[in-house]
């Protein structure tokens, strides 16, 4: 919620158990008259106001007071300010306090939500609704003798913030260091991004580098898979070779075995004819040796006759002989026979090893033609896909962020040029001085038009630096710690009246209130005085509060008077 305002009304503040005053609210109207006295003894409350009103507005009282001496030191809670002001169609009123702490907005009788926390709430209060600051309050509204530090007396720096809030320039400042933010901010992003850059450059190049030695291997790859492919081949042949070597010596053997089944048959028709012959053999040899022991038939018991006996031996010894000459023969031939029967037995089992052999040769060719059907289909994936696609796919990625942050870096490059002469223009030698400048001519001619008003003839001028240059009419060069108090005064009030005329022709802090503490008191001589009432008398729609000890030398100036009086050690409006 923010609106615009060209000026600041103060209608009342009030406020109870602040400083001397009790528990009853002390209210002052503070648009009613052109001209209020603000009259009593000391210590009698009349500063008061001056704390209440940099109190509730600013949360600091005008004089150097704690914020715990605020307090009303006999009742020592509910310290309550509240000030009602309004700005063009818009009510506002702030109520602040202390035990307990209280801080709140209204604006058209309704609260300002209080979500922010207190600073931020203070922030809005001063820069969206009264449109200055503390430091400009007490250089425009309030002049007081006592602690008020005069414009004169501040440092180089601090004359150049007052200046700034009236000639409603400070925006450029707080612009300054928003942008001084920006650029950090950018300058961060810049090395971030450079960082992130190079990084996905590195990636980049590492991609490259892992597709490169993909395509590579993939190549080695291939030559050791061909290679491997040509050696199982040239196996596959050695093993076909040694098999067809083995299969033809084996058809060799099986055509030497044809004849094994007439050799065994042979074989057991010469047992059976040797085993005959050999049982003849025998029985004629057993009749031989009969006839040979035996003169009588052991079954008869006869006697057998010697040339029978003599016949029968040399017959049977005659085929005895027979039989023994055939047995020879048969023995022969039966080893003849065996013999090739032994050659079958050995030609089988290198035939069975042959076989054996065979077998091995055939796995092996079977193992090593799937080895190389599992190689080609592999080198053929192989070739069908060169690189894998995601790689690539991922290497475009990363090209295409790398474009992306080279284009961001050039981006944030153009836009720090940019800040950099925005910087330039917002420093205080840049744009700000040029104002300042401009001004100046208006600032030192009101300046010496109140001093001429004051009956203080001197030229004094401040430059863009607000360095002050001060010469007498005979041309004598002046400082303000030269003059006496009297005179500091008159350029004091000169430069509290210069600044609320530059502050109403700028609408910064533009108010209907003026509040003087004690000036008259001890600094202005009468004539002092005299030429001050006639220039606030040319003040127009304004409300001037002078706080006096001389009720009598004055009561006559002013159109009203209020009285403070001190009552059972509590203050109050008599």
């Amino acid at each position: 919620m923010t609106w615009s305002y060209n000026l600041v009304t103060f209608n009342t503040v009030r406020w109870k158990n602040f400083l001397s005053t009790g528990n009853t609210f002390t209210e002052i109207q503070l648009d009613q008259n052109p001209s209020t006295l603000v009259v009593g003894e000391n210590g009698a409350g009349k500063s008061t106001i001056l704390d209440a009103l940099c109190f509730v507005l600013f949360n600091k009282p005008f004089r150097q007071i704690s914020k715990s001496q605020l307090l009303n030191s006999i009742n020592q809670r509910e310290a309550v300010v509240e000030v009602e002001f309004s700005t063009q169609s818009k009510k506002v009123k702030i109520v602040r306090g202390i035990k307990p702490n209280v801080f709140e907005i209204y604006v058209d009788d309704v609260m300002i939500n209080q979500n922010a926390n207190a600073k931020d709430y203070q922030k809005h209060l001063e820069q969206q609704i009264l449109k200055f600051n503390y430091r400009s309050f007490t250089q425009v509204v309030i002049l007081g003798s006592s602690t008020f530090v005069p414009f004169m007396q501040l440092n180089s720096r601090a004359r150049r913030e007052v200046v700034e809030d009236i000639l409603d320039i400070k925006i450029f400042s707080l612009m300054n260091l928003v942008l001084k933010t920006k650029v950090r901010e950018v300058n961060t992003n810049i090395t971030d991004t450079n960082y992130t850059k190079d990084l996905t450059q590195s990636k980049i190049e590492m991609q490259e580098k892992y597709i490169e030695d993909s395509k590579n291997n993939r190549d080695t790859i291939l030559t050791e898979k061909t290679n491997l492919i040509s050696a199982n081949e040239e196996e596959i042949h050695a093993n076909q070779k040694k098999e067809t070597e083995l299969q033809q010596s084996t058809d060799t053997f099986l055509e030497a075995m044809n004849g094994e089944d007439v050799i065994i048959s042979k074989r057991d028709k010469l047992k059976d004819v040797q085993f005959s012959l050999k049982d003849k053999h025998s029985r004629e040899s057993a009749l031989i040796k009969f006839f040979e022991e035996n003169n009588e038939c052991p079954t008869c018991e006869q006697h057998i006759d010697e040339t029978f006996k003599s016949e029968k031996i040399k017959q049977n010894q005659t085929s005895v002989a027979k039989l023994t000459e055939g047995l020879l023969k048969m023995s022969e031939e039966m080893n003849k026979v065996e013999e090739k029967v032994k050659d079958f037995k050995n030609l089988a089992k290198v035939i069975q090893k042959n076989q054996v052999e065979m077998q091995k040769y055939r796995s092996a060719i079977t193992q090593l033609e799937k080895f190389n059907s599992t190689l080609e289909a592999e080198i053929k994936q192989i070739v069908d896909q060169e690189v894998a696609e995601e790689d690539i796919k991922k290497l475009a990625r990363l090209q295409e962020k790398l474009s992306s942050y080279e284009s961001s870096a050039q981006k944030l490059k153009e836009e720090l040029f940019y800040y950099d002469v925005a910087k330039n223009l917002l420093q205080d030698t840049g744009i700000k001085t040029k104002i300042i400048k401009q001004y100046l001519p208006i600032m030192n001619k009101l300046i010496n038009t109140y001093l001429s008003s004051m009956d203080f003839f001197v030229n004094f001028n401040i430059d863009e630096n607000f360095n002050e240059t001060i010469k007498s009419r005979f041309r004598d060069d002046f400082t303000y710690a030269n003059f006496s108090e009297g005179e500091k005064m008159r350029i004091d009030l000169a430069l509290l009246f210069t600044w609320r005329a530059i502050a109403k022709m700028k609408n910064s802090t533009n108010t209907n209130l003026l509040i003087l503490d004690e000036i008259f008191d001890s600094s202005l001589d009468t004539d002092g005085t005299d030429a001050f009432l006639k220039i606030l008398n040319t003040f127009d729609r304004e409300n001037v509060f002078v706080i006096s000890h001389k009720q009598d030398m004055l009561f006559d100036k002013f159109r009203h008077t209020i009285k403070f009086e001190k009552t059972r050690n509590f203050s109050k409006v008599a």
